[in-house]
């Protein structure tokens, strides 16, 4: 059995930034058009929760997500490196995002993704979120959804 816990970060400092990036970087998914100074200018004036989520002390995935309004919380971007998927962390930072996001009074969470990506759409739709929104493209892969939970 191996050992994790998960970091919370309520107001990210730039070193905390740069791990974020570097997690990111090292995802087969993301394209690396999220780097410090994206994440900054997105989150600067929003109110915003990064996990960190760590294997055996290695950052293993992230989950990072913003105030949309006062009763909505976006969750923006997350992922799990490859040698750490298939044991439970993407759910578990998506439980603990939800619950911080209840403790902080939003009544609502949203998430958008695309339709390539199922285990992420598999693992939402169990969780109990519900698709409010499809924006087609030419490659159905690229379909953008966006996906809503209520608190």
């Amino acid at each position: 059995m191996y050992s994790s816990h998960i970091e919370k970060i309520e107001c990210c400092t730039q070193n905390q930034l740069h791990t974020l990036v570097a997690l990111m970087q090292q995802l087969p998914e993301f394209d690396g058009r999220h780097d410090s100074e994206a994440l900054i200018s997105r989150l600067q004036h929003q109110s915003h929760l990064a996990l960190l989520s760590f294997v055996e002390g290695e950052p293993a995935g992230f989950k990072l997500g913003y105030a949309l309004d006062d009763s909505t919380f976006y969750s923006w971007l997350g992922g799990v490196l490859p040698d750490f998927r298939q044991l439970g962390l993407a759910k578990s930072m998506l439980l603990e995002q939800e619950a911080w996001a209840k403790a902080k009074g939003y009544n609502r969470i949203e998430v958008k993704t695309l339709n390539r990506f199922a285990p992420m759409l598999s693992m939402l739709v169990r969780c109990g979120y519900q698709v409010v929104e499809l924006q087609p493209h030419d490659n159905s892969a690229l379909n953008k959804i966006t996906l809503r939970k209520s608190l």
